[in-house]
């Protein structure tokens, strides 16, 4: 799972960035809109950290190593050339990044998105549901 800090990090990216649709938080009630309208969920599959830097104190690196995923849920049955417009805005909104740093946080630093997949398990009840991923990495000094 992504450190605290890189989780803020993207969801103030998002807050300013995108109103296309709600975004669904993790653990929270009511993840889908009751109108059953589009949204899309922010998830971190994976996370590593590795020291990569030895210094005095305060300035020693660590750095986190993760994919952020984000799925987009649209309606079923209405093609999808609205999901795939999400995906490339929110593809842009991440390509090549860096974002967030503060402090001792370096901020979060992304690469290249994936396209969205697209298989025979995209079908989910009423929804429509493709994903990709943002590899990113982001530094700590401790």
């Amino acid at each position: 799972m992504a450190s605290l800090l890189v989780k803020q990090a993207v969801a103030a990216r998002l807050a300013a960035n995108w109103s296309a649709t709600p975004i669904a938080g993790l653990n929270q009630e009511g993840d889908a809109p009751v109108d059953g309208s589009a949204f899309i969920a922010v998830q971190y599959p994976v996370a590593n950290e590795a020291h990569v830097g030895m210094a005095g104190v305060g300035q020693r690196t660590f750095r986190e190593t993760g994919v952020i995923r984000i799925v987009i849920s649209t309606p079923r049955g209405q093609g999808t050339d609205l999901g795939d417009s999400y995906a490339d805005t929110l593809r842009a909104l991440f390509r090549a990044q860096d974002f967030g740093a503060s402090g001792s946080f370096g901020g979060v630093r992304c690469l290249a998105p994936s396209p969205p997949v697209e298989d025979d398990s995209n079908d989910h009840g009423n929804y429509y549901v493709q994903s990709f991923a943002v590899p990113y990495y982001a530094d700590i000094l401790a």
